[in-house]
């Protein structure tokens, strides 16, 4: 992909400058209209002379590329262009000026805090004016959910792979058992024979439970899946895991009240937090802290569209988080692979997490995975809950409480910047945003600023308490709330924890993000 730049674009000081030039009109600009399009296109639109210079740039560039366009206007499209595409967009901006027609190409920019940004355009060279006209439209959101489609269908393509090997091999696998079990009840063997042939039917047995795991990540194991009161079976393996984790890990557990029913298999469920929890363990070699949560939840359309296979509706969460060493995004994108693991070589098959992953795609469910490297890591196990037969009044709808206030959002992940704009917008509340903590600040110097919502983990060395800390010491009277992937109970106990302040887990619903907001508006005031 390539994005605007003309030929003269690689002789960096030689291309004219138009600083401090009045930039030209788009034809017909002096048509409100017109600029009216301009200046309200959630498009970037940008008019770039021979040389690749910006002549003009659209108010979109601030969200799409993170510059102001008088930042841009009189630079080279080359010093934010992503260097792999020059040659092609040199080439797609000749091909415009020998034909003279509409040409539709992708290329990419570098946004203004280094992540790649690709954008589908759609350019035209104008002869009398001697300048390309362009039109480029925001592909990240595309791009992710395409990228998010091909991770399920590798998971989906390994799972049938998988499971139609294992299949197989139980089969040669019952042959092996069923005769060494022949051979073994027969009592003519030796002493010698005996112990060999008892040596290869220990072997087969291992091999059968290692297909076993097979299948449950290709979701074909069988399932004995009746009603669970999810609370009372976590009480009972807690029990267990305590005398099993070590004394130096600690486990707490906070279990919701009134929670919903689930059908499902017990003894699966069971494997899968025993699994998780052993995990935290290996994480957790000097000890630490475990935490185990449930609780009732709604995954809605806008969540489940990020999540293939995911169905909107009410599901029973239990939460599984540590303190210990954390992931890297790297190993996060691979950690339900079977055979995957980052243990050293015969301290793990690398199949316990495909179980837990084929295990709750089997029963309706999801599951979700949150890490920091050195923070420790979350994973969300949701069910489906249990409906009743008989009919039920449907539930009121209930009203999300809005506000006309003014937010600052501060969020480094740019879809979920997206979302949660999208989410306050609706609200009524009006949104100034920052990816990072340090663009923060001079906007709350510079804007009416009534709640700041910031991430935690961010990058740039300033966190969500960092920032919180610093505005409040400024402003006392700000409201702040927080948010993070990981859950309140785990953040609250960080060492850099600001007290008092509200945090809000993800992923959460517009409703719980209304609810948060309007408490922590009408929560007296810090200010002394």
């Amino acid at each position: 992909m390539a994005n605007p730049v003309g030929d003269a674009a690689g002789r960096g000081n030689d291309a004219p400058s138009n600083r401090g030039v009045v930039p030209p009109q788009l034809p017909g600009a002096e048509d409100a209209i017109n600029r009216r399009i301009f200046e309200t296109s959630l498009d970037l639109i940008l008019v770039v002379d021979k040389q690749g210079t910006f002549i003009r740039v659209s108010p979109s560039a601030r969200a799409i590329i993170g510059y102001d366009p008088a930042e841009l206007v009189g630079r080279s499209a080359r010093e934010i262009l992503y260097p792999p595409d020059l040659d092609s967009t040199r080439e797609e901006m000749r091909r415009a000026r020998r034909g003279g027609e509409m040409r539709n190409f992708e290329c990419r920019y570098v946004h203004r805090d280094g992540r790649v940004v690709p954008l589908a355009w759609t350019g035209v060279w104008s002869e009398p004016e001697q300048q390309h006209f362009f039109i480029g439209r925001d592909m990240s959101d595309l791009r992710g959910a395409e990228e998010r489609l091909r991770q399920a269908q590798k998971m989906e393509a390994i799972g049938n792979l998988t499971g139609g090997l294992a299949h197989d091999f139980n089969n040669l696998l019952g042959v092996v058992i069923g005769n060494l079990d022949l051979v073994l009840g027969g009592g003519s063997l030796s002493a010698d024979d005996t112990e060999l042939v008892g040596d290869a039917f220990e072997a087969a047995s291992r091999g059968a439970e290692l297909t076993r795991r097979l299948l449950a990540f290709a979701r074909r194991q069988p399932l004995a899946p009746v009603e669970i009161a999810v609370n009372d079976l976590v009480v009972n393996i807690v029990e267990l895991m305590r005398r099993t984790l070590g004394a130096n890990i600690s486990i707490d557990v906070a279990l919701a009240p009134d929670i919903w029913p689930v059908h499902a298999d017990p003894a699966q469920l069971e494997a899968a937090i025993v699994n998780l929890a052993t995990n935290a363990r290996d994480a957790m070699p000097n000890g630490g802290r475990l935490m185990i949560t449930t609780g009732n939840c709604h995954l809605d359309a806008d969540y489940a569209a990020l999540h293939a296979e995911l169905v909107p509706g009410d599901y029973v969460l239990v939460e599984v988080t540590d303190t210990g060493a954390g992931m890297s995004a790297e190993t996060m994108s691979r950690i339900f692979e079977p055979f995957f693991t980052t243990k050293e070589q015969g301290k793990g098959t690398g199949l316990g997490l495909s179980m837990v992953f084929g295990f709750l795609k089997q029963s309706g469910g999801h599951i979700n995975v949150y890490s920091e490297p050195g923070k420790g890591t979350t994973f969300r196990l949701y069910l489906p809950r249990r409906r009743a037969t008989a009919a039920v009044e449907p539930a009121a709808v209930t009203v999300s409480p809005g506000g006309n206030e003014t937010v600052l959002l501060v969020e480094d992940n740019e879809p979920m910047r997206r979302v949660s704009k999208r989410q306050l917008e609706a609200l009524g509340y009006r949104v100034v945003e920052a990816d990072r903590a340090a663009a923060a600040l001079p906007l709350l110097e510079s804007e009416p600023i009534d709640l700041l919502f910031s991430d935690v983990v961010m990058p740039g060395g300033m966190s969500g308490f960092d920032l919180a800390r610093a505005a409040l010491a400024r402003w006392p009277a700000l409201k702040v709330l927080l948010t993070s992937g990981f859950p309140e109970a785990k953040m609250q106990d960080q060492p850099d924890a600001v007290a008092g302040v509200r945090l809000l887990s993800k992923p959460y619903r517009r409703e719980d993000l209304a609810r948060v907001l309007r408490e922590t508006f009408e929560a007296p005031s810090r200010q002394s």
